[in-house]
């Protein structure tokens, strides 16, 4: 331990030291003092930190320095900053309680999961958006968020709908598959409207060729070739004013065609059009190909450029049976009598749509003595055709003008009628004809400023075709 008196000698040397040295003195022990009150306050308030950004020599990101500083030198360190014209980030300073909100605030974020609902029968969206708990508020406003949306209203039973939901059962999006091709996707934004669009999957189309012989009927063989329904009604359309299917088929007769076939993701959803046709009734061979003009409509015409498309239909019913022919001394089997039968009956069963065999008017439609539920139908001047014995019209009234081909009544047995079936009569200038034997006038020719157009387009359909025949003969020989 230092002795007193020794401290008490050392201070009077100091003062006796000459007046400059006692000034450096002085200086030196206000200076130490300084610091030893400086590192006091360091220890005490080290908790508090603030960070000044640094950049590193090999990186053009600061970095952070910490230096502890008091709290109450803390706004005159910020001021010292904004002078030296350094701007820190606002993740410089971050607090505990401010990592704490962000974090929160990030596990608060809107998550959902998918869910699929098949569509039944007698389901529609109030139904469906309630068994999901989506509230008829989000319903309406989805429904009347655009014109896309209105699709929503054509539902049908087996169709799915994809929901995404919050944990809450918020609704975040939906997805509809239209078809095969186009889906219709809602989902919601940020100040709570919805996006609607409709996502179409890309889709190729190859061309197809197929040949059969006919050895029962034309819808058991075109199968048996792997055509589809639809394929096979278009064929039967195509064909249909030169031959009769349900009467003028013969073993042996042959069909070939070439048609577009749609695959999505490499698996094929459906088949197109038919491109070209050729048919081979009784020896006589009918060709047929399609031509889409400038404007987008497609027809069948013959490689001359003549229409398939006559006036009339040969038959008012798909693949009917005539039960009974036209015959002006046939016995009536109800009333037991010869009684001129001046039509052709196709037995069907009840229901069978009933089609317009040519466009006219509507000059009668009600019950008419031993005919039942009648529709007469006026073509023009010259032509008229009568349907007898329907079980129930089409929605049509007097007057009203139809169509070639369109719906205008069903199958029935009504009137003087033993069993369900369509009575067909048709009229040339008044007088009956038999309108499986009768001629029909052809559609319009190919136009023959078009005439050019049509060769360059149906020529290499016409040889596929041709190749694919060429093909099918070298295969079976």
């Amino acid at each position: 331990m230092v002795k007193p008196s020794l401290i008490n000698r050392d201070f009077k040397n100091i003062l006796n030291l000459s007046r400059p040295h006692k000034r450096h003195h002085m200086l030196y022990m206000l200076c130490g003092t300084f610091l030893l009150l400086i590192s006091a306050l360091y220890f005490k308030y080290a908790s508090t930190t603030i960070s000044v950004p640094q950049l590193s020599e090999d990186s053009k990101t600061p970095n952070v320095i910490a230096i502890a500083l008091p709290q109450s030198s803390q706004l005159e360190a910020s001021r010292s900053i904004a002078h030296l014209n350094i701007k820190p980030s606002t993740s410089l300073v971050t607090t505990q309680e401010e990592t704490a909100t962000t974090k929160q605030r990030t596990n608060n974020k809107p998550t959902g999961s998918w869910s699929e609902y098949t569509i039944k029968s007698g389901d529609n969206l109030a139904r469906i958006f309630q068994q999901k708990k989506l509230s008829a508020s989000t319903l309406h406003k989805i429904i009347h968020s655009s014109e896309l949306s209105q699709s929503l209203k054509k539902i049908k039973p087996g169709q799915r709908i994809r929901f995404l939901q919050a944990s809450n059962n918020d609704f975040l999006a939906l997805e509809y598959a239209i078809d095969r091709i186009k889906t219709l996707s809602i989902h919601t934004n940020d100040d709570d409207t919805f996006s609607t669009s409709v996502i179409e999957k890309p889709v190729k189309v190859t061309h197809i060729t197929a040949t059969g012989s006919i050895n029962n009927s034309l819808f058991y063989d075109a199968k048996q070739a792997g055509l589809s329904d639809r394929t096979i009604m278009q064929l039967a359309n195509i064909f249909g004013w030169d031959i009769d299917f349900a009467q003028n088929l013969r073993q042996g007769d042959s069909f070939s065609l070439l048609y577009e076939a749609k695959y999505i993701d490499g698996k094929r959803i459906q088949n197109g059009n038919i491109l070209a046709a050729e048919f081979i009734n009784r020896g006589e061979t009918f060709q047929a190909v399609r031509f889409v003009d400038n404007e987008g409509h497609s027809e069948y015409f013959s490689p001359k450029g003549k229409s398939m498309r006559k006036t009339f239909l040969r038959n008012p019913i798909d693949f009917a049976r005539v039960s009974s022919h036209f015959n002006l001394r046939r016995k009536h089997p109800v009333l037991n009598r010869i009684r001129a039968h001046k039509g052709v009956d196709y037995a069907a069963s009840s229901g069978t749509p009933i089609k317009a065999t040519g466009d006219g008017r509507i000059t009668y439609r009600g019950i008419k003595g031993g005919y039942g539920r009648v529709v007469i139908i006026q073509h023009g001047q010259k032509y008229s055709s009568l349907y007898a014995h329907m079980s129930k019209y089409s929605r049509q009234k007097k007057g009203s003008y139809v169509k070639q081909g369109q719906v205008i009544g069903y199958v029935g047995k009504s009137g003087l009628a033993t069993g369900p079936h369509l009575h067909y009569e048709f009229r040339i200038n008044g007088v009956h004809r038999n309108p499986l034997t009768a001629k029909f006038p052809s559609a319009k020719p190919i136009n023959k400023k078009l005439f050019a157009q049509f060769k360059q387009q149906t020529g290499p359909l016409l040889a596929q075709l041709s190749q694919a025949k060429q093909t099918q003969l070298a295969l079976n020989q």
